[in-house]
């Protein structure tokens, strides 16, 4: 299934990258059913940062997933390559159980924007279980989309100019 998720802040495209491949980042976000993350591996390659990370949900699922389980944990690997210099970068994720069954991709990129930056990310989840997959797919995707909008309003908070007043920070999240 195909998704497409936008999100503003008020800092430079460069601020936002910079963020976005901080490991530290990412093992302090508090995102909605996940356990806290544990980072996997970290490479650097000149402006090029990639960042392997082990997520687990940890929120309710349904009676199917639970049998599809078979009573282990969900868990998945996200790797976040982020390239700072051109501001852009792709996520992919895959479960750790069986990755040909659930997996998806997305590329990013990080544009000025009259306010500050810009993302536009596109991509893809596929859950590759017959007479099962779309209905599956239509379930997950909301989630992905809110907790990216999640990660967004953290990073636009935590980038935010520190004059700004506590009331101006809640609008400017409002507008979001």
């Amino acid at each position: 299934m195909r998704f497409h998720a936008e999100h503003r802040f008020h800092a430079t495209a460069q601020a936002v990258a910079g963020r976005l491949a901080d490991p530290a980042f990412h093992l302090a976000l508090v995102l909605p059913d996940l356990a806290e993350p544990e980072l996997i591996a970290q490479h650097t390659d000149g402006d090029e940062v990639t960042l392997r990370l082990r997520y687990e949900y940890v929120g309710q699922l349904d009676k199917t997933a639970r049998r599809l389980l078979g009573g282990r944990r969900l868990t998945w690997v996200q790797e976040i390559t982020v390239d700072q210099g051109f501001a852009s970068g792709s996520l992919t994720m895959e479960a750790e159980a069986n990755p040909r069954l659930l997996h998806g991709r997305a590329d990013f990129r990080i544009v000025p924007d009259p306010e500050g930056a810009r993302r536009s990310l596109d991509g893809t989840l596929t859950v590759a279980v017959p007479g099962l997959g779309s209905m599956a797919e239509r379930r997950i995707v909301p989630g992905v989309l809110h907790r990216l909008d999640v990660e967004a309003a953290t990073l636009d908070e935590q980038l935010a100019p520190a004059h700004e007043s506590p009331g101006e920070k809640d609008a400017r999240r409002d507008h979001l």
